[in-house]
């Protein structure tokens, strides 16, 4: 014992390379410490699992509450079905957050062996223990004490008293109780201290646990995140399939590509309607819409539906809707990139030059941006709009001040409204030309109804056909001026569409 006690003693004197001799009394106030601030740690992670200690690993997986999610969500996605959205990403996520629950799971029982239960053998059994022999030494001390105040008592009885035998053999009994006393004394005192300093030694192991709870944690995070990451990839996939998408705020090309269109829904929705009750509507696109109904308008469009009777009968809503629709694309109709070339084309002080410019810039603007422009200014417009302005007040100049900022707009912070001022003379003097020869600009074939989603307007009986044919007493369809500077061999195109 007592060699055990010195290798413990110089053990504990090299641990952690400290120079500092810690006293038994040092060791005890630590351990009480440790002890405490161990029961506080492990009554707080086990608040901070899920699942129920102690329990089989199905019936804790079964009362994760992630494993309730997944459920619900399994469940939600069969009752909404394959043809929603919703159901799909919901079946999908509800078997993503099974195998996450799997995972918590398997990563808690870990925590609870590696980390709670040692925690716990060291707070309520381990120092424990230690400090019971604590006491225990105390006690042993205590009847040491007794015995050799009897064993000294009765020395002196033999030396005043008469029977001195008997009392020599009494204080020979006496003498080998205190010796018993001290010997256990002694051992207990040696076996605490033993266990004290292996308590010290070992603190580098005790301070482990925490280490392993932070791998613990780090690898459940991890498989956690693999999880996520092979299911994203597929969810994902199903979000951008999903064709119904809210066309108002969605890049173009997105929208034409997800709802398979030439022509934006919201534009041909609102011209066709248009086209049928709002040509001679008096201030078109300059009196504002009232609020509720325009947003139920947009909220229609969004939805893809065709049911839109209740809106020919405010022609302002739906004006406001193409306008919306036009100002909240991400990038303008006329384009971004050709911004500066549309700018540089209007400032050409020669009219001719100036519209063989624009038209050269109008020709290089990306397929379904001309298209779509080209169905806006020759389908509404010029065909109908314009040919009615003197019931409407609404001119190629007009049209060009109140829309024009909603086709084209600088690429620059600040609001859409900042933007357009700062840019609306420019735009204004690029918009109303190509309003005024549309059909020079764009000499195709407009076919209004391009999806067949929406009633045709009955002509008027001098029109007949909505396309090209119109009242040339009423809009000009030749070259605009004298083209003299545009020759058959620099833009035969050009040459050709005003021939």
């Amino acid at each position: 014992m007592k060699k055990q006690f010195n290798r413990m003693k110089q053990l504990a004197n090299q641990t952690v390379g400290r120079q500092v001799t810690l006293t038994l009394a040092d060791i005890e106030r630590r351990m009480e410490m440790v002890r405490v601030v161990s029961h506080n740690t492990h009554k707080r992670m086990v608040t901070c699992l899920q699942g129920h200690i102690g329990t089989d690993a199905e019936k804790r997986h079964k009362k994760l509450p992630l494993t309730a999610l997944s459920q619900a969500m399994v469940d939600g996605g069969s009752q909404l079905g394959e043809e929603s959205l919703i159901g799909k990403m919901m079946e999908v996520c509800g078997e993503a957050e099974n195998r996450l629950a799997s995972e918590l799971l398997q990563h808690e029982v870990q925590i609870e062996k590696d980390v709670l239960d040692p925690l716990n053998q060291l707070a309520e059994v381990d120092i424990p223990n230690i400090l019971k022999q604590r006491k225990q030494l105390a006690r042993l001390v205590l009847d040491y004490d007794s015995a050799r105040a009897r064993w000294l008592q009765a020395t002196k009885s033999i030396i005043s008293g008469t029977n001195t035998q008997a009392l020599t053999a009494k204080a020979d009994l006496l003498k080998e109780e205190v010796d018993e006393a001290m010997n256990k004394m002694e051992l207990c005192k040696d076996q605490l201290a033993a266990d004290m300093y292996n308590f010290f030694s070992k603190e580098g192991d005790y301070a482990r646990y925490y280490v392993m709870l932070l791998e613990a944690q780090a690898d459940y995070h991890r498989k956690s995140l693999t999880v996520l990451e092979s299911v994203l990839p597929t969810i994902q996939a199903q979000q951008d399939s999903w064709t119904e998408k809210p066309a108002f705020g969605t890049g173009l090309e997105e929208h034409l590509k997800r709802s398979s269109r030439e022509i934006a829904l919201p534009l041909e929705a609102c011209i066709m309607m248009l086209l049928e009750t709002g040509m001679k509507e008096e201030g078109l696109f300059r009196i504002a819409a009232g609020t509720s109904k325009l947003k139920k308008l947009k909220a229609a469009l969004d939805c893809s539906t065709s049911q839109l009777e209740e809106f020919y009968s405010d022609p302002h809503a739906v004006a406001g809707a193409l306008k919306s629709y036009l100002r909240e694309l991400p990038e303008p109709l006329m384009s971004f990139q050709l911004y500066d070339e549309w700018i540089q084309a209007s400032s050409v002080p020669e009219p001719d030059k100036r519209l063989q410019a624009l038209w050269v810039v109008c020709d290089q603007l990306p397929k379904n941006n001309k298209a779509n422009l080209r169905w806006v200014t020759d389908g509404l417009f010029l065909s109908k709009l314009a040919q009615d302005s003197e019931v409407n007040k609404m001119t190629p100049s007009n049209i060009a001040i109140v829309l024009g900022p909603n086709l084209l707009w600088a690429k620059t912070e600040g609001t859409l409204a900042e933007m357009a001022a700062a840019t609306s003379v420019h735009v204004v003097t690029i918009i109303e030309p190509i309003i005024q020869h549309a059909d020079w600009f764009f000499p195709e074939d407009v076919e209004f109804n391009v999806s067949g989603m929406f009633a045709m307007p009955t002509p008027p009986s001098n029109h007949i056909n909505h396309s090209m044919e119109y009242d040339c007493s009423t809009i000009e369809r030749k070259r605009p001026g004298s083209m003299h500077p545009i020759t058959s061999s620099s833009f035969p195109l050009l040459w050709t569409a005003v021939g």
